[in-house]
């Protein structure tokens, strides 16, 4: 019983996976108002309530990859040694993203990964539901730190210090540069950005 209730969840994941590949592969191709949903599942050779089964809107087809990331920062805080301060932790964590050139960092120059980011800093749509998902990741951040009005104000700006700091560094890809080159000025970005959240707030 145990073996076949993981080859569903396994089935699951892997249609999952094909429905999602498919629809990016199609909006990087096309454009993200070009394709519709009929279009996504037509090619996946999946039926449109099946589509929605997984994915309840358009839009969720690609930002699920951020979704991968939802809640990290305040997992990093709540996961963190007790002798280390939530900044550091967080600073840590971002610049050890920056050694993997991870591209929810920023710092990546695969192709694929570059597209992927113009088309959702690129689509109005796209865009206005990655605010929400950077105004969930600021609750449960807010949440851990639990510092009431002070805690809000510092989940808010490390928040804004990460989006900021991957733009940047995905700008300065997309006008061209490698990310090997690109990287020496993303680590002194962020140690330049942390230190800041540092003086500004109580880093105890």
């Amino acid at each position: 019983m145990v073996e076949r209730v993981g080859l569903r969840a396994r089935k699951k994941a892997r249609t999952r996976d094909v429905i999602a590949d498919v629809a990016i592969s199609l909006f990087l191709t096309h454009g993200f108002d070009q394709v519709s949903v009929s279009d996504i599942a037509a090619t996946a050779e999946v039926s449109k309530p099946t589509l929605f089964r997984y994915f309840a809107t358009k839009e969720d087809l690609i930002l699920h990859r951020f979704a991968d990331h939802q809640g990290e920062a305040a997992r990093v805080v709540r996961d963190r040694r007790p002798d280390t301060a939530p900044m550091t932790a967080l600073h840590r964590h971002f610049r050890a993203g920056l050694d993997r050139f991870e591209p929810v960092t920023g710092l990546n120059d695969q192709p694929e990964v570059v597209a992927f980011h113009r088309l959702v800093f690129d689509t109005p749509s796209l865009a206005g539901r990655l605010v929400q998902y950077t105004l969930d990741d600021e609750d449960a951040l807010a949440a851990v730190l639990d510092r009431g009005i002070e805690g809000r104000l510092q989940a808010a700006q490390v928040i804004a210090v990460h989006r900021v700091l991957a733009r940047t560094n995905w700008r300065k890809i997309a006008d061209g540069r490698t990310a090997r080159d690109v990287q020496p000025e993303a680590v002194a970005d962020a140690d330049r950005a942390f230190t800041q959240l540092r003086h500004g707030t109580d880093d105890s």
